[in-house]
């Protein structure tokens, strides 16, 4: 009779041993798909992150070489203008004489 009782123990043993397995697979695999969720959602933020970002750069670029191009053309009109303020300078004097 006591290997009845033993028996039972064992039994009982067991079956919370496998249910324990049994839990603690499927939270494994729940928490598994769920951070395959979370890394899908993680790379689409990021590759729009680098999208926004690549955006501003080209934007700056553009707006750099706007001003490099201004930067070039600024000597020019400097010295137009200080043509210009000679010839004026010399009809000025041409009026007064």
């Amino acid at each position: 009779m006591e290997w009845l009782g033993f028996a039972g123990t064992l039994i009982t043993a067991l079956g919370s041993l496998i249910a324990v397995i049994v839990t603690n697979r499927a939270n494994n695999e729940k928490m598994l798909h769920q951070m395959e969720i979370n890394q899908e959602r993680m790379k689409a933020e990021m590759e729009k992150a680098q999208a926004v970002t690549d955006t501003k750069i080209q934007e700056l670029t553009r707006e750099v070489r706007e001003h490099n191009n201004f930067a070039k053309r600024m000597p020019v009109l400097e010295e137009k203008i200080s043509v210009a303020n000679h010839r004026i300078d010399d009809l000025e004097k041409g009026q007064n004489k």
